[in-house]
């Protein structure tokens, strides 16, 4: 796994056009899909490797064809920003102009915006002296915006319609977990009353458990209500076996990515920082994941509440 691996990456790997239709239209009507698309992380992780990282959910480096006739290939560069980050501007710049410097085809960045701020809304960075001036602009989005318009999003049948709405409730019911799981299985219930595919089920459904989780005793009652569901439906989509891999997954990549989120901020971690995150259960590593930003020291991460 990558630095910043996360259901968001796996959302942008499997279901670009449909990311680039629901989130940038303008952009997505330019590109010829019929001569497919290539993603390009190795490189971009060649990149951007030696950069200063924010807190992000996902990056994704796509080469893809306009449809002018023309045999122009565009590189399109896209981050899933998490939070609040003052450096995020100079760093679209920073990816832009290595990209660029090292492929000689126009690069296009795009950001979406998931934190919580009303008023952040990075579109530019430059700088400039003795009457030189570079600079760059890019499109952005703010999924905190998105719920003005709630009623466009149930009413889409494209999957990452579904992503805003779980990404939405993620952050509005962080401190009450009774509306989570409600909003948890109208969400999932959701994904079979639109008629998706059993795969789409699949990979919605684990975004949406990523994201809502749940205490143990309200996870139960969710299992039950889902089993009841899938009865209900007769379409058994997630059984019991690939639930169970879905979670370890899940937990495993929340370990890796909170291992790495700790050692950047405080450095290497001791062995007994390690051992507690081995043995963490999903609401730890959960609750440990909202001190690291605010944190002074790293006992304060593990501190009881």
């Amino acid at each position: 796994m990558s630095d910043y691996d996360s259901p968001w990456k796996e959302m942008l790997e499997g279901y670009f056009p449909e990311f680039m239709a629901f989130f940038f239209p303008e952009a997505y009507e330019d590109i010829d899909w019929a001569r497919g698309y290539e993603s390009l992380d190795k490189e971009l992780q060649q990149i951007v490797r030696d950069a200063a990282l924010g807190t992000r959910l996902a990056d994704k480096l796509m080469k893809v064809w306009r449809r002018n006739g023309d045999e122009q290939i565009v590189l399109i560069h896209t981050e899933i920003q998490g939070n609040r980050d003052e450096d995020f501007p100079k760093r679209m710049y920073i990816y832009n102009y290595r990209l660029f410097d090292r492929y000689d085809h126009p690069v296009v960045s795009l950001a979406v915006l998931g934190d919580a701020s009303p008023t952040w809304q990075p579109r530019s960075y430059s700088h400039s002296l003795w009457g030189c001036r570079v600079s760059i602009e890019f499109p952005i989005v703010k999924l905190r915006d998105y719920q003005k318009r709630w009623a466009e999003l149930e009413a889409s049948d494209n999957p990452f319609a579904t992503v805003v709405m779980a990404h939405l409730q993620m952050r509005a019911t962080r401190r009450h977990p009774e509306n989570r799981l409600q909003w948890k299985m109208r969400l999932v219930r959701r994904l079979y009353e639109r008629g998706y595919a059993r795969q789409d089920v699949l990979e919605l459904f684990r975004f949406i458990d990523w994201i809502l989780t749940l205490p143990p005793g309200l996870e139960a009652r969710f299992q039950t209500e889902l089993t009841r569901l899938e009865t209900e439906t007769q379409m058994p989509y997630i059984t019991s076996i690939e639930r169970m891999g879905i979670e370890q997954g899940i937990q495993q990549g929340e370990v890796i990515v909170l291992q790495r989120q700790l050692t950047q901020r405080f450095g290497s971690l001791p062995a007994w920082a390690e051992q507690r995150l081995v043995q963490a259960t999903r609401q730890e590593l959960e609750s440990w994941a909202e001190r690291v930003l605010e944190a002074q020291r790293l006992e304060d991460i593990f501190a009881s509440e």
